[in-house]
């Protein structure tokens, strides 16, 4: 069972290696291979680390026989007997919650969503918004096509509209291209070295000759290293910061931008393309919660071709993805209700989860398959066996796994607070949902889907609790 445990796991790890993120990739690839050789280490390190040891006292082991858990055990096996149908209702309700509070689950994020509040670098961030007018770069390419073709009057006049329209945002700063440099140059030109009004005579000459004298060939524009024409004069650059905005604002404003910088620049003549940090970060936003409905649905279609290939049975595979589909749907309603984003910092919630809690589904069902050919095909004993025997190394194991991931909650990382607390929340509702509606649903289609193909998988499973002979370990081939 463990090994089985262990390649699921790694198997859901190992679907972001097929999402076109690189960093999903990376994630998933080191994540898989951890978990193998965590899985293998612990098959030879663990029994050699305890062979050392005396035997276990009774003070070591008496944890396992607590009388809560077993009380918990108890309570939900008489619950599954004589409530069936409560849970079914309860478990429709909070369908209906979850998919009511997926409705209103937002996607967004910017740089310092995450950062703590009372941090220093919020702090210096937000000094130079409130005084400098932004720190994200936006940056806007506009290609004529042809040599030079940035020294024409209309152009730069086209350029400076561009500018006044640019100016209209409060969230963007004072945007700077190479036609500040053109006036600053004619006002010192016309001024002939006499002190003359802050804005008098920075203006844009109307003829080229003027211009081509005023900036050397453009020499003066890129003496600064600010690069905002290219070589040949054919592209300019305008270049201006912007506030740090959540991502939909920042695509609405990016939206309505584009009619307007294409009444001015005729498409069909200009190539303009808007660019910088502010834009790279937006456009990864998207890519990044794109691939999240497209990983999970990976993680979600590996995982039951694998559980088919265990069970043999496709009608077993739809049983177990429901109890852990739930938890799912509850997080992300709760992510919904208290106004959670989905965002690059929690699209790895709902991947990471599943693919750890369908660890206890595959533990339950090869216990209870070992039970149905204990009590010759008894479903309703072996569904009480298989829930008394695992549900408290369920219990504790989800435990273990709540608070190890609850402990992240204590980060001044944003993203890691969200990440611990979801991942939690998420496991508590699978345990509940693996020990209350996996059963549930076995009594209730038990003969739906204990098929012959069921009673005679691939895999021959044995529990590592019981002592077996490994002799009797084999394959299968049919």
């Amino acid at each position: 069972i463990t090994l089985l445990t262990n390649l699921t796991t790694a198997s859901g790890f190992a679907a972001f290696t097929l999402t076109k993120s690189e960093t999903l990739q990376e994630f998933g690839l080191v994540a898989a291979i951890s978990i193998i050789f965590i899985f293998i280490i612990s098959l030879l390190l663990i029994p050699i680390w305890f062979s050392f040891f005396p035997k276990p006292k009774l003070r070591h082991t008496i944890h396992l026989d607590k009388k809560w858990v077993r009380y918990v055990v108890e309570m939900f096996s008489n619950w599954i007997k004589n409530k069936r149908n409560v849970i079914y209702v309860f478990s429709s309700i909070l369908t209906i919650i979850g998919f009511f509070g997926l409705s209103m689950v937002q996607t967004t994020g910017n740089v310092t969503d995450d950062l703590p509040r009372t941090g220093d670098v919020y702090k210096d961030f937000q000094f130079f918004e409130n005084n400098f007018g932004g720190v994200m770069p936006l940056e806007i390419i506009i290609d004529t096509k042809k040599k030079g073709g940035i020294m024409d009057p209309n152009f730069m006049q086209n350029v400076q509209k561009l500018q006044e329209e640019l100016s209209n945002y409060d969230e963007f700063s004072k945007p700077v291209s190479y036609i500040e440099f053109v006036k600053y140059a004619c006002q010192a030109y016309q001024a002939k070295g006499k002190p003359v009004e802050a804005d008098k005579y920075r203006i844009i000459p109307l003829y080229l000759d003027d211009i081509e004298k005023l900036i050397d060939s453009n020499n003066q524009i890129n003496s600064l290293d600010i690069k905002l024409t290219d070589e040949i004069n054919s592209k300019s650059r305008i270049s201006l910061r912007m506030n740090d905005l959540a991502t939909p604002v920042m695509d609405t404003i990016l939206s309505e931008l584009r009619p307007k910088i294409d009444s001015i620049f005729n498409p069909e003549e200009f190539d303009v393309v808007i660019t910088g940090s502010s834009r790279v970060f937006l456009e990864g936003t998207k890519y990044l919660v794109g691939n999240l409905a497209y990983s999970l649905l990976l993680v979600i279609l590996l995982i039951s071709i694998f559980m088919a290939w265990m069970f043999r049975s496709s009608r077993m595979v739809i049983v177990s993805l429901i109890p852990n589909l739930i938890p799912l749907l509850l997080t992300a309603a709760i992510m919904g209700y208290f106004s959670i984003p989905i965002k690059p910092s929690t699209i790895l919630v709902f991947s990471i989860a599943f693919g750890i809690s369908v660890d206890d589904t595959i533990h339950f069902l090869a216990k209870y398959r070992q039970e149905l050919v204990a009590s010759n095909w008894n479903i309703k004993k072996s569904v009480f066996n298989a829930l008394k025997e695992t549900g408290v190394s369920m219990i504790y194991t989800s435990v273990v796994l709540f608070f190890g991931f609850f402990v992240f909650v204590a980060s001044d990382f944003g993203g890691t607070q969200v990440l611990g607390l979801l991942v939690s929340i998420t496991l508590f509702f699978a345990m509940l949902s693996n020990l209350l509606l996996l059963p549930a649903l076995l009594l209730t289609l038990e003969q739906l889907i204990t098929t012959k193909s069921f009673k005679e998988p691939l895999i021959d499973i044995f529990d590592e609790e019981e002592d077996i002979d490994l002799k009797q370990l084999k394959v299968k081939i049919k």
